[in-house]
């Protein structure tokens, strides 16, 4: 019983004890003093800096915006007294209108307030420790570097400092940044939150200003990016190969590469949507994309160039010596190209189609008894003689009919030759075009893999962080 009415005393006394050291330390405070026994005397404050997470990264405005918390603390002389003197009162809180707070502030905000922390209360000890921890959501700016997008590593800087006091009235020493309490981001690994002091003079003052500057460093994960963007973009790359593939008959060469190209410009679209309209720096992205579309355009311009060569009309002459020597023999030796036919039984040759030796068939003699026989031979026999020359007369009549019909045949039998002859010129002209435009066709199908490959590996591989980020992201 005895215990709790002392208890109850104690406990009694406390609230008049605060109240009273309450109002004996704000009876002369003001505000805006400075809280140093000497006004000669540096004050000094030290700053840290609590990352809780990293909320966005603006590329296209170049902005990044955190969820932090400031830590400040400092002595104020007159914020002290004797606990003895008040027992139980071990800390008071001040709001910060009540008492002096240093103006620091973030330099690069971009906030619409410019301040954007949370006024909490001052924490003060009876040695006149005062500990200040306003969290706030700072929006800065950043100085966003696009140029190996999506494997870049951006650095933004948080510059805090005070706003009307020079070094000699006030000294900012920094303490390291504390990132155990940071929530991870989706986008964006933490590296790093190093941090460092520096004093600026300016030309209109002799006295330094000192800040301390936080650089937020993180690392792009590009898993998103690389499904979304690099994928579609290697795969249609990879279509471009489609089209020295396709016959050139099929009438689809053409279209299949304008698809192509239209589809790399979607996406180089929702590249340049993403990125800040800069002159600065190119992409990586946009390198890729950009090289892939003058693949995608070459390889349409060489379709064009195969597609005229397929149809080219045997009647417009024959194909150029150095065209033949090039597309006939050196590349189809260099690609182990073979034409069709080549190796094979051979054709009726042309000189199976020559003129026969045909000659008209001779009359057949008369009988020699006949033609020895004299005049009076045939007044012996009158009668037998004359019909034995009009037998003869009416053969070699026959004779004669039948050596025009055969004539008549041979000049047609040479225009038909001379048809197929011709005919067989131009199908083996036409050939040869066919076959200069298949291997136009497979030597473009060669160079634009290597083409593709080497344009793949150089340009992503040369992002600083690849491996990294090949290794974080995609095992």
């Amino acid at each position: 019983m005895h215990y709790a009415i002392s208890l109850h005393t104690r406990l009694s006394v406390q609230g008049p004890h605060q109240r009273f050291l309450l109002r004996e330390l704000l009876r002369d405070y003001n505000p805006m003093e400075r809280p140093v026994a000497n006004d000669s005397q540096t004050l000094t404050v030290q700053f840290s800096f609590t990352l809780m997470q990293v909320m966005d990264v603006d590329e296209k405005n170049q902005i990044l915006t955190t969820n932090a918390w400031l830590q400040m603390q400092w002595y104020d002389h007159y914020l002290q007294w004797n606990q003895s003197e008040y027992p139980g009162v071990k800390n008071l809180r001040f709001t910060p209108d009540q008492v002096w707070t240093p103006d620091i502030l973030l330099y690069n905000s971009a906030h619409d307030k410019f301040d954007a922390t949370f006024k909490t209360n001052v924490l003060v000890n009876s040695s006149g420790f005062c500990e200040y921890l306003p969290p706030g959501i700072f929006v800065s700016t950043c100085n966003v570097d696009v140029r190996w997008f999506p494997f870049d590593i951006q650095r933004c800087e948080l510059k805090f400092g005070s706003w009307s006091f020079d070094g000699w009235l006030l000294d900012i020493q920094m303490k390291e940044a504390d990132v155990s309490g940071y929530m991870r981001n989706g986008e964006w690994d933490l590296l790093e939150v190093p941090g460092g002091r520096h004093e600026v003079f300016y030309d209109c003052c002799a006295e330094p200003y000192p800040d301390v500057t936080f650089v937020v460093t993180l690392r792009r994960r590009t898993l998103f990016y690389a499904l979304n963007l690099l994928v579609p973009c290697v795969l249609l790359s990879s279509m471009t190969l489609l089209v020295f593939l396709l016959p050139a008959n099929s009438g689809e060469k053409i279209s299949l590469g304008i698809t192509v190209l239209l589809s790399l410009t979607v996406f180089m679209l929702m590249v340049a949507e993403i990125m800040p309209a800069t002159s600065d720096s190119v992409p990586l992205i946009g390198q890729y994309f950009a090289s892939t579309m003058v693949i995608v355009g070459m390889s349409v311009v060489a379709t064009v160039i195969v597609l005229q060569f397929h149809h080219h009309n045997p009647d417009s002459g024959h194909m150029p010596r150095w065209v033949h020597l090039v597309l006939l023999q050196w590349v189809p030796w260099f690609l182990r190209m073979k034409r069709p036919g080549e190796g094979a039984e051979p054709t009726l040759s042309n000189s199976q189609f020559g003129n026969p030796p045909l000659e008209p068939p001779v009359s057949p003699d008369p009988d020699p008894s006949t033609a020895s026989s004299g005049p009076c031979a045939l007044e012996a026999g009158s009668g037998a003689g004359r019909s034995a020359v009009m037998h003869t007369h009416s053969s070699v009549m026959r004779s004669v009919a039948v050596d025009n019909q055969l004539q008549a045949l041979l000049v047609e039998v040479q225009f038909l030759v001379e048809r197929v002859r011709e005919q067989d010129r131009q199908l083996s002209l036409a050939e040869q075009w066919q076959f200069a435009a298949a291997v136009i066709d497979r030597l473009c199908l060669v160079g634009f893999s290597v083409f593709n490959i080497i344009c793949t590996i150089a340009i992503l591989m040369a992002a600083p962080n690849f491996g990294e980020a090949l290794s974080k992201d995609f095992l």
